[in-house]
């Protein structure tokens, strides 16, 4: 029972966020399924769906005009808030999560390595020389709502090690996309507006440095960053990350300074229930304005933007990416390269990938299997990282232009492949058997 105490404040955030992506997997496949089917049925008002993305918006404010369709709206704008979460979390990993020594992170960093140049080195066998061959970026992805939402599917029958394995490589894949976005997929660049991007950068990291913590200064100068880089030519989602990277994630007091804060808060509200009937209202503010008092700005933005983003922009963004009207003739061009090379990469290239460098980083001393995983499970896990979804369809925008001929063959063969990963994988982890414990080891060694 002490064990347990011990054990479960340690656990329980990993079981919360593990609990929250699935559930966002859920709502992600509810939206793309509501999406495919409003786009292919010819019925009312539903014929007129797939077109609504194609609506402009018209933002003017005196002099200052910025229109853009509606999916331009959805893919510019609201998709640097999913960048921006992807940058505190890839933050908060580096500083103190699973990618904060090099001992713990060494293996997520080998499979993510490995499932993204696997992947990518499949489709370019597929495509060389062909009109698609810029695609290369689309495989490398791994969505980690929809991964988490299978292995949430197998409860205790997956190790929470393998969960969080997936957790770190998900959030290194993400890394590595927003790289690989950044160095291959921007358009000509505008070099003014560039340098006045960095400049407001620059100015965002000298906050950061002078110790300002005030959102309210930061959010501000981060749309300006936004429309900079928009209007720079290099993809406006980045501002997001550059500006996760400025926010301040540090607490701003001492460990000691922090538990005597934390001890006097407590004394306070306990004297003040011992002498009346406190309203618990007012505790639970007291608790709010604690947590926010302890909390850094980084954190702060993560925990009450990472809904919004989970279960608002994200389902809205597959909703209007896959509002794809399929001819059955898509599905005879899925054994195109395009199509062969997508589908290769997630399904093959990906568990191989990871696995492939995780077994070079153990071999070489690197890196360690954690204890209760398998290479079986490695395997397994890999399969299900074969879900690229969000990310892939959003490079596949990149690499082969919204409205492209290329574009609905490219997002069949991710839906497609993807399917399969999550069922293969589910399957997979499902007949795994655990791992033996250390006396069953011990006792086999005999």
């Amino acid at each position: 029972m002490a064990l347990n105490r011990l054990v479960q404040p340690l656990v329980r955030p990993f079981s919360e966020f593990f609990r929250r992506e699935a559930a966002s997997g859920i709502v992600l496949l509810i939206s793309s399924v509501l999406a495919l089917v409003l786009a292919n049925i010819d019925w009312g008002p539903a014929r007129y769906f797939p077109a609504i993305w194609d609506s402009h918006l018209r933002l003017a404010i005196n002099g200052f005009v910025l229109e853009k369709s509606l999916l331009h709206w959805i893919n510019d704008g609201l998709m640097t808030v999913f960048f921006l979460i992807v940058g505190l979390e890839i933050k908060r990993e580096v500083l103190d999560g699973e990618l904060a020594s090099l001992q713990k992170a060494a293996l997520p960093i080998a499979g993510a390595i490995g499932g993204m140049l696997v992947p990518a080195l499949l489709y370019t066998l597929f495509n060389q020389g062909t009109a698609t061959a810029a695609g290369w970026g689309i495989p490398m992805a791994t969505d980690i709502a929809f991964a988490l939402a299978v292995l949430q599917l197998l409860g205790p029958r997956v190790p929470l090690a393998l969960k969080v394995f997936l957790t770190a490589l998900a959030i290194v894949d993400d890394l590595g996309a927003v790289l690989v976005i950044a160095l291959f997929y921007t358009q000509d660049m505008l070099l003014n507006y560039l340098f006045m991007a960095l400049g407001v950068w620059a100015l965002l990291g000298l906050l950061n440095l002078l110790g300002v913590r005030s959102l309210f200064l930061y959010l501000p100068l981060g749309v300006v960053l936004w429309y900079f880089m928009l209007k720079s030519g290099v993809h406006a989602t980045l501002a997001g990350v550059m500006l996760a990277v400025t926010i301040p994630s540090r607490i701003g007091h001492s460990r000691s300074a922090l538990l005597r804060l934390i001890e006097d808060r407590l004394a306070f509200m306990q004297q003040e229930a011992h002498a009346g009937d406190t309203d618990p209202r007012t505790i639970s503010e007291e608790l709010e304005q604690l947590s926010e008092t302890v909390s850094s700005p980084a954190q702060r933005l993560e925990q009450r933007l990472h809904s919004v983003v989970s279960f608002g922009i994200i389902p809205l963004f597959a909703f209007a990416n896959t509002s794809l009207v399929i001819e059955p003739a898509v599905f005879g061009q899925l054994l195109s390269p395009l199509g062969l090379g997508i589908i290769a990469g997630l399904l093959v290239g990906k568990p191989l990938g990871i696995c492939l460098l995780a077994w070079v980083a153990t071999k070489l001393g690197w890196a360690t299997l954690p204890s209760g995983i398998t290479w079986r499970h490695l395997w397994s896990v890999g399969v299900v990282a074969g879900i690229g979804f969000t990310m892939s369809i959003f490079i596949t925008l990149l690499a082969l232009g919204e409205r492209s001929e290329g574009e609905v063959i490219a997002k069949t063969a991710i839906l497609v492949a993807s399917l399969l990963a999550g069922i293969i994988g589910y399957v997979l982890l499902r007949t795994t058997p655990a791992a033996p414990s250390a006396p069953e080891q011990a006792e086999q060694a005999l």
